[in-house]
This record gives structure tokens, C-alpha cells and sequence, in this order.
């Protein structure tokens, strides 16, 4: 692919410009690991940070990451601050639909992991090592990974900051720059993707009230991209918002398409799901150019 011109649109600005649709796109998760890290942030932040913890506790992560579906972010206090000097914030927590569920503790510094029993996570069940939190609404503002988190990412971190104070923080990569900015609600693995400021309050107010806005929702990142774009296609047309209203069971794949039963409140239906390959995303400042896939759903009788 060719580079892109030093007058290219960023990529966030460019797939927006494109009609790309974000559904489907969230990354796995089933177990989190958020690790408070003030101050700025290299483009390999999250492997500098890994890299200085014990050994034994790199290697558990990195055997959790692999077999238990962990994801390990890097965050802050939105403009870059500590939550509280001398020590620092760990959530522990695991990505389960409506069993989710998250823990905080403190900690004087990151070595003091090699005393928290990771190896628990594995598990999926709460640890009891700290206080019950969140929803918590993380904001991707990794500027040094891809320039459209800090642009797009920090505002929408900073509106949530000042409204719901310690519940907002600023996240490192979470993958889908290009869909910047974007807002993951930990634990639930909500991500939704080109939120503004004023969409980002209201996203997350409705997180707090138990309910998922469709209209900005790239998708659950304990289901698989079938499953992902089911569950947004059916929110968005039935109005089902509150989060247990929707319960995708396993997709069957065939080929470019998959049939994937979704639980509801009413009953049940079988959700058609296609795979298309061929959208390309014009080269950018961010990105060369790319195809992409693209998921795209139907209801039964609509």
C-alpha cells in the first residue's frame, strides 16, 4: 500500500469519511487488569511498564493474557495526574455480560503486584482483595500510538472527568484508533467508538443505569464479532436498551455468514449475520491504506 501524503486526513477522520461501520470491531476481553500509570505515556508504555514488575509477575500476566483472555491497560487521571500521591490505583476484574464485575485497591507501587494473587483471575469469580467498583468509563487518549486518541480521546475524558469524577479515566491502546474516540465501559466490555464529549456523558449515564446506547456501540468484547454485531442490530431496531434485555448465544459460522440465537426479553430469535470483504479505508497521516471487513445483520421479517 502506498504512504499516506503528509496532507492526509487522520485516520479516524478518514474511516468516518468512508462509512465504515465500527460494529463488530471490539478486541476480546474476559478478565481486566488496569494498572495506574501517571504521567505521559511512549508509544510502548504498556510494555515498559510490564517489563519493570517482577518476574514472576510478567510471567502470570503474560500466562493469564494468553489463556484467560486478559487485557492489560495502562490508565490515569484525565490531563495526566495521580488519583492519589504515593500510591496507585489497580482494578482487577473480569468481562462477563451481566457477571461482570470489577475490584480496586491501592497499592504503594506496581512491585507490590508479586503480593496480589493474579493467578485468582483465572477463575472469573471476584477476589475480595479490594472494594467493588465501577462501571468505569475508560477513554483511549493514547496520542504517542495513534495521534486521533489524543485529539478525539481527550475531551471526551476530560467532559466525563468533571461529571463523574473517579469513575472517568484516561486508557492506553485499546485498539480501533481509527475509531476514535473511544470509550470502553469497564467492566461490562461496552466499547463504542466515535464518541464525541456531549455522546460520551450520555453513553455512560446510560452505563450507570444499567442500559447500552446502540447508536454509538462498536460491541461486547466477551462475544466474537457475530455475536458483536447481532446484539447491536438488535438493540438498535427492537429499542432494547436495558443490558440484560439482549443475550447472544454461540454464532454458527458458514463461510461468509452466521446464524447466531439471541435471547430476549420476549422470546427468542435467530439473527443473520454477514461478512463482506472489500471496504477500504483510504491511506492517512495514522495508517496506509487497508481493506477491511465489514458485518452487517438482519432480523428475521425486517
Amino acid at each position: 500500500m502506498p504512504s499516506p501524503e503528509p496532507t492526509a486526513s487522520r485516520c479516524a477522520v478518514a474511516s468516518r469519511a468512508s462509512g465504515e461501520s465500527g460494529v463488530g470491531t471490539a478486541p476480546p476481553v474476559r478478565r481486566w487488569l488496569l494498572l495506574e500509570q501517571p504521567g505521559p505515556w511512549s508509544r510502548t508504555a504498556l510494555q515498559e511498564v510490564l517489563a519493570a514488575l517482577p518476574g514472576d509477575v510478567r510471567a502470570t500476566v503474560a500466562r493469564l493474557t494468553r489463556e484467560a483472555g486478559l487485557r492489560t491497560l495502562l490508565v490515569r487521571r484525565p490531563g495526566g495526574g495521580a488519583l492519589h500521591e504515593g500510591a496507585r490505583r489497580v482494578h482487577l476484574g473480569s468481562c462477563a455480560g451481566t457477571a461482570s464485575w470489577l475490584e480496586a485497591l491501592d497499592v504503594p507501587d506496581l512491585a507490590a503486584l508479586a503480593d496480589v494473587p493474579l493467578d485468582a483471575l483465572a477463575a472469573g469469580e471476584p477476589l475480595g482483595l479490594g472494594a467493588p467498583a465501577g462501571p468505569l468509563a475508560l477513554v483511549c487518549t493514547h496520542g504517542t500510538k495513534d495521534l486521533c486518541c489524543a485529539v478525539d480521546g481527550r475531551p471526551v475524558a476530560a467532559a466525563l472527568a468533571q461529571a463523574y469524577g473517579e469513575a472517568a479515566w484516561e486508557c492506553s491502546h485499546v485498539g480501533g484508533d481509527r475509531f476514535a474516540g473511544n470509550l470502553v465501559v469497564a467492566p461490562h466490555g461496552e466499547f463504542h467508538g466515535r464518541v464525541e464529549a456531549e455522546g460520551g456523558l450520555a453513553t455512560f449515564a446510560a452505563a450507570l443505569a444499567g442500559e447500552v446506547r446502540p447508536t454509538t456501540m462498536r460491541g461486547r468484547a466477551s462475544y466474537d464479532p457475530w455475536q458483536q454485531t447481532a446484539e447491536v442490530e438488535v438493540r438498535a431496531q427492537l429499542g432494547l436498551l436495558a443490558r440484560g434485555d439482549v443475550e447472544c448465544g454461540p454464532a454458527r459460522p458458514d463461510g461468509s455468514t452466521a446464524r447466531v440465537p439471541v435471547t430476549l426479553p420476549s422470546g427468542g430469535v435467530e439473527v443473520l449475520v454477514e461478512r463482506r470483504v472489500g471496504h477500504t479505508l483510504e491511506a492517512s497521516r495514522c495508517r496506509p491504506g487497508m481493506e477491511l471487513f465489514a458485518y452487517e445483520a438482519a432480523l428475521p421479517g425486517r
